[in-house]
């Protein structure tokens, strides 16, 4: 039985919106291939997302950026957080190695931690990094001005470039760095429509990609025949604005059956909801440098409109609902991605 070992990256919940269908596509084509999942993600995000049987072990092999909130990096606590990270790195690397060679698998699927990478290819595991960032390009462009940019970001160029391919997914960062980057389409896990379950008035979701991100929701104005569901750690008690949790219906077709979806840009919900031909506002985060290309593929791909974030303050939303729903829609993107890698690695590795 062979072993595949998916390290995903905690950083948010889009690296899990990119690994499953993966997997799931690998689950399928081959019977009895044996799953490892290493995440510190939570084992019910884990449930919804990856429809194959998995041992979960919770783990965290990167932390991206230290983030103030959804939209906000924190630089200087992020350049003192790798300069933490990367202390004693080779030592780090051949730990993460024993313990890969304990797992036995037979590949390792990055989702994009490059301590994985580095550790597999002291552990002698084939590897593959998937994504539409690497950590190295982040880093560098928000802890340039650090004096340990350099090594640190040399280790982490190394580690990239031991996988044996990058799968850059669409929308991604050029990536001109790592010369085994292979670009796929989009992946995105297809929702259902399950509008008649949710209600048949208009909903519009709330999502900030799996990180906090508190909006003063209780000062906004009722809007005519609309509901906003939110996240039920807000703790919101309005009629108009349901808790996603309280449902009883995963995200995806939660996000499959709005009107509209109220997000930052992260890659999960901007491809889920424009591949679902559901319409976008977004508060812009202007200095995340993968923002630009997911922006730019949305207005080809969705209906969509930014929001400043006073605006988010104010609740005041109705102008620009109204603006996104009169645009002609676009023809839906097609998810090809998670077929292209899953037939790239079958081929490769199995």
């Amino acid at each position: 039985m062979s072993h595949l070992l998916v390290d995903i990256s905690s950083h948010g919940f889009g690296h899990i919106a990119q690994t499953a269908p993966v997997v799931n596509e690998l689950a399928q084509r081959i019977p009895g291939l044996r799953f490892t999942l290493r995440t510190a993600a939570p084992y019910s995000i884990l449930q919804q997302r990856f429809r194959c049987d998995f041992q979960h072990i919770p783990a965290s092999f990167d932390f991206g950026m230290q983030m103030a909130n959804a939209v906000d990096v924190e630089t200087e606590k992020s350049a003192l957080a790798y300069r933490a990270f990367h202390a004693g790195w080779n030592e780090k690397v051949a730990r993460e190695a024993r313990t890969m060679r304990a797992l036995k698998p037979d590949l390792l699927l990055a989702n994009v931690p490059y301590l994985s990478l580095a550790a597999a290819s002291v552990a002698g595991v084939p590897a593959v990094a998937m994504c539409s960032l690497n950590w190295a390009d982040i880093y560098r462009h928000y802890c340039a001005e650090d004096a340990a940019c350099g090594a640190i970001s040399a280790q982490m160029l190394a580690a990239y470039s031991s996988a044996r391919c990058f799968l850059k997914i669409e929308p991604a960062l050029s990536m001109a760095d790592i010369s085994s980057a292979r670009s796929i389409g989009p992946v995105a896990q297809a929702g259902s429509n399950r509008r008649t379950l949710l209600a048949e008035k208009l909903c519009l979701s709330v999502a900030m990609g799996g990180m906090e991100f508190r909006l003063p929701v209780e000062r906004w104005p009722r809007l005519p025949e609309t509901r906003w569901i939110v996240p039920q750690t807000w703790g919101v008690e309005r009629d108009d604005m349901p808790a996603l949790e309280g449902l009883g219906v995963a995200f995806g077709d939660v996000l499959a059956s709005c009107d509209a979806v109220l997000t930052k840009p992260g890659y999960g919900t901007f491809v889920e909801a424009a591949c679902a031909g559901v319409p976008v506002l977004y508060v812009a985060r202007k200095d995340w440098p993968e923002e630009p290309y997911l922006v730019n593929w949305l207005k080809r791909n969705a209906s969509c409109a930014e929001v400043e974030r006073e605006r988010l303050l104010t609740g005041e939303l109705e102008d620009l609902l109204a603006q996104v729903w009169r645009l002609p829609a676009p023809p839906r993107p097609l998810a090809t991605g998670a077929n292209e890698a899953a037939q790239y690695l079958l081929e490769n590795y199995f």
